[in-house]
């Protein structure tokens, strides 16, 4: 007997432009298989930072996804934190009035463009108390439309159809939900630090309920900034020396590289501690009960 197995079906492709490179992901319908991925480097100039222009994102999209054996044209695109505003509100409960319109009333007065240009979503973590009161902890997410618009425009010109936007912290949690999945992790309030070149990102979540997001102006270039002034060395020069020396065996380094290594960056180091610390008095002084219980590094 002849047994005809059913094609493997193939997910959206996941489309991360980022501000060194384009980041592409495929993955089976189930989400349990990893089809296909690739990270694209943007092109560089004479200073040795990436270029962003239209024309630059758009050629490298193509060649990334022509690299690869990626099935269809459906694609998810990540709208990433620079992209993006966040701010935790604290609304007071009002049941006259909807949550959404007293939150799209709210951010209207604290957002940095006009609210009529801007999509506005939320996610309510839970109540929180405020001296005498109890009011409703929420977290404000708002974009541009022009840059949405943008970021569409441009997956189309690549041969892409659209089918989603996704806000990065919402994706980076679900990538972690899926390894920290147990009945006991659920409880647990994790804080998640992601790394990005230029942006990193810090989430706080009760298992799949994200509770607090906070941007930092901070990454892998700060790094490789501060190695480029310490050795007096180009940025690029300093960027590679940073990953080839990091990828050597412990007693394969050079002591010396390694000690001007670490004097460059432990400023920046300290300035992210300083950062998750002040995250962290934020996050406990509203959310009272259960401390975090773990932290998880990655980018």
């Amino acid at each position: 007997m002849i047994s005809i197995l059913p094609l493997r079906r193939a997910g959206p492709i996941g489309v991360d432009i980022g501000s060194n490179s384009v980041k592409l992901l495929q993955l089976s319908a189930d989400r349990r298989q990893v089809l296909e991925s690739v990270c694209w480097e943007l092109p560089r100039g004479e200073d040795g930072l990436p270029v962003r222009t239209e024309e630059t994102i758009l050629q490298s999209l193509c060649r990334a996804r022509q690299a690869r054996h990626f099935r269809g044209r459906e694609a998810v695109l990540a709208l990433g934190v620079e992209e993006l505003f966040i701010q935790n509100l604290r609304i007071p409960e009002n049941k006259a009035e909807s949550l959404e319109k007293l939150i799209c009333n709210e951010a209207s007065s604290r957002l940095p463009f006009e609210a009529a240009e801007a999509e506005i979503r939320f996610l309510q973590t839970e109540p929180v108390r405020q001296a005498d009161t109890v009011r409703l902890e929420v977290i404000l997410l708002a974009c541009r439309r022009p840059i949405i618009q943008q970021k569409v425009a441009l997956a189309e010109k690549a041969g892409l159809i659209p089918v989603a936007l996704e806000p990065q912290p919402m994706a980076l949690l679900r990538c972690y939900s899926k390894q920290y999945r147990r009945e006991s992790d659920q409880q647990r309030r994790t804080m998640y630090v992601h790394i990005g070149a230029s942006t990193s990102t810090v989430l706080i979540a009760r298992g799949n309920d994200l509770m607090f997001i906070k941007p930092i102006a901070w990454g892998g270039r700060s790094l490789d900034e501060a190695v480029a002034q310490h050795i007096q060395m180009s940025l690029p020069e300093a960027s590679a020396l940073r990953r080839h020396h990091g990828d050597r065996r412990a007693d394969q380094r050079d002591p010396e590289v390694s000690q001007a290594i670490l004097e460059a960056v432990r400023p920046m180091w300290d300035r992210l501690a300083n950062e998750l610390a002040m995250c962290t008095r934020y996050f406990s002084v509203t959310f009272r009960g259960e401390p975090l219980s773990g932290l998880v590094l990655g980018g």
